[in-house]
């Protein structure tokens, strides 16, 4: 049996701490109150500071970036601090960006994470499409995660992305065993010039990825501190909870950790 952490930092940024590894997804420590360009004259306004500060997470042994391009995913502040940190996985794009000790990945292919006294950790990249078909020159490549280590007893660990539901990732499930699940929310928008479509799950879309994937836990993350999120957790969590995954689901205020059976 192999216990996962899981502390919630704010925005996509998490903390896993598994197996004496220490990995962070998507680092943003901007403060609240700057404004961000996304491409084609689409902005968001950060509402709210990271909950916890880089000194108070301690040491990090590799970073998960799944995209470079959007200060929701990697801000100026968690950028500086990459070089502090073991090797980033990232997009191929994003790792020819980012540089140093970088390592770019396409969905589905692989790398692996080796220290002594802990398991190997094989990461694969699984497929993202942050928003609706053709909007490429704006959201770029994108990239979830897979974890997988020696003495996992539910499947990997999935760090799903910035994404919404679409055939790229209902084959997530029919070639990875998944076991918790770090789900991206938010049904990002951006109404005045892009209209309805969105570049991130509601959680309509994510019932129903659920019920592909099966997973043994989920913790949501990316639903809050950003204007561009339309819809936070107290739109969320009720239609999560009435589905039939409601007990396998951890909801963490920004701040707090939970312990997983993995």
């Amino acid at each position: 049996m192999t216990d996962v952490r899981v502390t919630h930092v704010g925005g996509p940024t998490a903390l896993l701490e598994f197996a004496g590894w220490r990995i962070l997804t998507d680092p943003t420590f901007d403060p609240a109150g700057k404004r961000y360009f996304f491409g084609w004259g689409t902005t968001s306004k950060k509402t709210a500071g990271p909950a916890l500060s880089p000194a108070q997470l301690g040491a990090i042994d590799a970073v998960l970036v799944s995209h470079h391009h959007h200060g929701d995913n990697l801000d100026p502040a968690g950028r500086a601090l990459l070089p502090q940190w073991g090797p980033t996985v990232t997009t191929v794009k994003a790792a020819r960006s980012i540089g140093g000790a970088s390592i770019g990945l396409r969905p589905w292919e692989t790398t692996t994470l080796e220290a002594v006294g802990k398991p190997s950790v094989t990461i694969t990249a699984t497929p993202c499409r942050h928003g609706p078909p053709g909007m490429d020159p704006i959201t770029g490549p994108v990239i979830g995660f897979a974890l997988t280590w020696e003495g996992q007893d539910h499947g990997a660990l999935w760090v799903t992305g910035d994404t919404v539901l679409y055939p790229g990732l209902r084959e997530v499930p029919q070639r990875l065993d998944i076991g918790t699940m770090v789900m991206h929310l938010g049904s990002v928008k951006f109404r005045y010039l892009t209209g309805p479509f969105r570049y991130s799950l509601d959680a309509a879309e994510a019932v129903e990825l659920l019920e592909l994937v099966d997973p043994s836990a989920v913790v949501p993350v990316h639903y809050e501190g950003w204007t561009h999120f339309k819809q936070d957790r107290p739109e969320a969590e009720p239609i999560l909870a009435s589905s039939r995954f409601a007990d396998r689901i951890h909801w963490i205020d920004p701040g707090e950790s939970t312990g997983i059976d993995a």
